[in-house]
């Protein structure tokens, strides 16, 4: 598999679930599809001669960098967007742009640490102290350096960081999404083209765990809105709510269920979708949804209050603005307007 390429070295985790509730019908028992564990790109680019876990149970895909190191900046951002912000368009091209600047050359930025795991759990390892991958417990704070000096998140959750004393008052957006999307296995076996057949098949539907109860009740309102609440109510009867291996993160859960026959359809943003079809060819397609445009969220960066790292959180934010707004179309983002790229967001 084609790996992509980053800053730092990859870190080691266990995954824990439980079992899947809903029940194979006599359709769905008639698509085979693989058993084996989704194996992800690794987006770190190791030092030489480092031991390395790339096993299923020893992958940590959602914490990128160097643990024990000097961090060079520290970014904590939810997920979604994982696939822009990890490429060679943003953080893989903002060390040489950096060196290019004559305020930001002296800047070393060989070590920076990116989290992109779902925005409830971002919160909450910071209002913890720590996080706990498997065997591993990590110390979140000041002191060790493991601590964010910007965070990319949605508007709610970066007024809970204000709340908390972490953030600075003023937020800016810089990222807009195309609303949800529909994820089937390739070949689209069960022929699901639209909301209603996911109902009228029986396809058993994957969405966000219940601790990402925003998302849920995002999905739920856009699709109330747009079959109805009685066709609704019929889309979402036969989700599979958990099966051995969740870890509650919607960016990895949702393609393993499909891949592994736990689900039949996974509904989620579009540019996720995108990302994994792009990733796994071989196993996933994309199904539109009309009128998905209308659902869209956003997302903004929020400045740490007193950054351990002040010139490359200035670096970093100057950086971004300057090239975001184009970059993220490109990984099926919408284009924002002129009145949306860069516009305030108040936290208080």
């Amino acid at each position: 598999m084609k790996r992509r390429r980053f800053l730092g070295s990859v870190l080691g985790a266990v995954a824990l679930g439980s079992q899947p509730k809903h029940t194979a019908s006599a359709a769905e028992s008639n698509v085979r599809v693989p058993s084996e564990p989704l194996v992800w790109p690794i987006a770190a680019r190791r030092r030489p001669g480092v031991p390395a876990f790339d096993g299923h149970t020893d992958t940590v895909p959602d914490i990128v960098g160097e643990i024990g190191a000097p961090p060079s900046l520290v970014i904590f951002t939810e997920g979604n967007h994982l696939m822009v912000l990890l490429s060679d368009d943003i953080l893989g091209a903002f060390p040489a742009w950096a060196k290019s600047q004559p305020q930001y050359t002296d800047l070393d930025l060989r070590n920076i640490l990116v989290v992109t795991l779902p925005q409830p759990i971002v919160v909450q390892m910071i209002r913890a102290g720590g996080i706990a991958l498997g065997n591993l417990s990590l110390d979140v704070s000041r002191a060790s350096g493991f601590y964010p000096d910007v965070a990319l998140a949605g508007p709610d959750p970066l007024k809970q960081l204000r709340k908390l004393g972490v953030l600075e008052p003023q937020a800016r957006y810089f990222s807009r999404n195309r609303g949800p999307a529909l994820l089937v296995r390739k070949g689209n076996p069960l022929g699901i083209n639209g909301l209603t057949d996911v109902a009228r098949t029986g396809a058993r539907l994957a969405q966000a765990a219940a601790t990402e109860a925003s998302t849920r009740v995002r999905n739920r309102a856009a699709i109330e809105q747009l079959i109805g609440k009685s066709a609704a109510d019929a889309f979402f009867a036969a989700e599979v709510e958990t099966f051995p291996g969740r870890i509650g993160i919607t960016h990895r859960d949702v393609p393993e269920m499909i891949a592994r026959g736990y689900a039949d359809v996974g509904l989620t943003q579009y540019h996720l979708i995108s990302y994994w079809v792009r990733t796994f060819p071989t196993l996933f397609e994309l199904v539109p949804i009309a009128g998905s445009e209308r659902f869209t969220v956003q997302i903004a960066l929020g400045r740490v209050t007193t950054a351990l790292r002040p010139r490359a959180l200035n670096a970093f934010e100057e950086f971004l603005f300057s090239r975001a707004r184009d970059v993220y179309p490109r990984y099926d983002f919408a284009r924002m307007t002129d009145g949306e790229y860069g516009a305030a967001l108040a936290l208080d």
